[in-house]
């Protein structure tokens, strides 16, 4: 199985247009964060777990032809901007593309893109197939996933264990029971967004201490906000086995 981030950044602390960051400023590519997502291409299938503002630029980018199912965490703008955009993957491959969304993805998507689920259907709308995911372990085609509850805030969102792979993004508290459904596990991808607390993400020392308690060898953390700082100095900071991801990372499952 094959991992590619297509995104390891956040809305959460974007610094304004122009800005004179250290991290804006650095001319390291792993500094370089576009919004959160990532695509799993597993048995002659390709996955994309969340669809954000810039899905559209990472899919041209990494050169995707198909997407078999998109797989959604939570409602937030971040993570589901971009549906519009896989009109384009209706035209390449003739048919609608599958969706898996719990009931807040549902009806943000509802509310958001009422277009795409009027009962008159212009063409060149987005065609999608909605599956509703209640929390239950779900197959497509011969992957296997086991949905993770885990808190954002109080949001109650998903994580999604793939095989011996568990991706969890926009978390800061994750239940005994769910910690269970992790452990195992030969790579965990964790949120950390940056040092100082914040009320609805981990920060990296939250992360660190996790991913320490799981007993995870391979970590890779997420959803980074320019307050984290560049990467090369943040990994210089980590314990063994743990790193920061960074946009066009491929891990091998």
């Amino acid at each position: 199985m094959k991992i590619t981030f297509l995104g390891t950044g956040t809305s959460q602390g974007v610094p304004v247009i122009g800005c004179q960051c250290e991290v804006c400023q650095s001319e390291d590519a792993r500094d370089k964060r576009l919004r959160t997502s990532i695509l799993i291409e597993n048995e002659d299938q390709a996955f994309v777990i969340d669809t954000g503002p810039d899905f559209r630029e990472q899919m041209l980018r990494e050169k995707v032809k198909r997407i078999d199912a998109v797989i959604y965490t939570h409602e937030h703008r971040d993570h589901v901007a971009g549906l519009d955009d896989i009109r384009g993957f209706n035209f390449v491959m003739g048919q609608a593309i599958d969706v898996y969304a719990d009931s807040n993805v549902e009806k943000a998507m509802r509310n958001i893109y009422p277009y795409i689920f009027s009962e008159i259907k212009y063409p060149g709308i987005p065609e999608i197939n909605l599956h509703h995911m209640n929390g239950e372990p779900f197959a497509i085609g011969k992957t296997n996933f086991v949905p993770i509850k885990v808190m954002h805030h109080k949001l109650p969102i998903w994580g999604y264990r793939v095989g011996n792979f568990t991706y969890i993004t926009d978390a800061n508290f994750i239940p005994d029971e769910e910690k269970e459904k992790i452990k195992g596990s030969d790579i965990l991808v964790l949120n950390a967004l940056r040092k100082e607390k914040h009320i609805s993400h981990f920060t990296l020392e939250e992360a660190v201490n996790l991913a320490t308690e799981l007993k995870i060898k391979e970590v890779y953390f997420t959803h980074i906000s320019h307050q984290l700082g560049k990467h090369a100095e943040v990994e210089q900071e980590l314990p063994k086995g743990m790193h920061l991801a960074y946009d066009r990372l491929v891990l091998q499952v």
